[in-house]
């Protein structure tokens, strides 16, 4: 009998070992593949192509409200990934700002008549921050009983606006961008110099930059008037940089 009972208990441990192996393998997760819990990527949008009113160009396809304003239809092209568009339009005569939601590519804005304006689309997505944004572009929305426009307001180009140069510099060459419906421009006045004071004018000159000395650690404000051969007249806004 005592030959006979060890067998039986390996044969017993032999049994409680499969089936604890068994077991064991059933209560394991199951493997997974990690997606189902990972947050889906929302891709940036894309920036919109505009189309119309056409940049430096008289806008003349709107309908007229009254005297002083007009309903203008801007119209851009889809741009990818994109949920809603936000419309800029900037009056550039007294730097006003209207800003549109649209969910399709267009948007009707009721807007002053004989008056010059910039405007921008910029693109969202749902699920995201990131924002794209259009070009910008100008134009002048047609007026009652008028035949010459005058000149778009100057803009920046060197300094740009708000710029910081290194304290060594002692001269910089002012240069500025500007453009007319009528391409009529005849003349510019510079108006230069340290930021809250009156600014002294440099005179006129026909070319699109004038060059003016700095000294360090003085913040510079600058302006342009653009005037054409019917002696109308734009004046910029009044830009900064610093010489530090």
């Amino acid at each position: 009998m005592s030959r006979l009972k060890y067998p039986f208990i390996l044969l017993a441990l032999v049994f409680l070992g499969a089936c604890s192996s068994s077991d064991s393998d059933d209560m394991d997760p199951p493997p997974t593949d990690g997606g189902d819990d990972d947050p889906i990527a929302v891709p940036d949008p894309g920036a919109a192509t505009l189309v119309f009113p056409e940049n430096n160009t008289e806008c003349n396809e709107g309908v007229a409200v009254n005297d002083q304003q007009s309903e203008v239809t801007f119209e851009w092209n889809a741009s990818q990934n994109t949920d809603s568009y936000t419309v800029t339009l900037t009056n550039l005569n007294d730097n006003s700002v209207v800003n549109a939601v649209a969910n399709s590519t267009t948007a009707t804005l009721t807007i002053a008549r004989g008056t010059p304006y910039a405007w921008l689309v910029t693109s969202r997505a749902n699920g995201t921050t990131a924002t794209a944004q259009s070009p910008t572009w100008r134009f002048y929305n047609e007026g009652p009983g008028i035949e010459n426009y005058a000149p778009f307001p100057a803009e920046a180009v060197n300094p740009t606006r708000g710029a910081t140069l290194p304290s060594t510099t002692t001269s910089v060459v002012l240069e500025w961008a500007s453009s007319d419906v009528d391409n009529d421009i005849r003349d510019f006045e510079v108006f230069f110099g340290e930021q809250n004071r009156t600014l002294p004018s440099l005179g006129t000159v026909t070319a699109t930059t004038q060059r003016v000395t700095v000294v360090s650690g003085v913040t510079y404000a600058w302006r342009v008037e653009v005037t054409d051969t019917r002696d109308n007249t734009s004046t910029s806004e009044t830009f900064l940089f610093r010489v530090e």
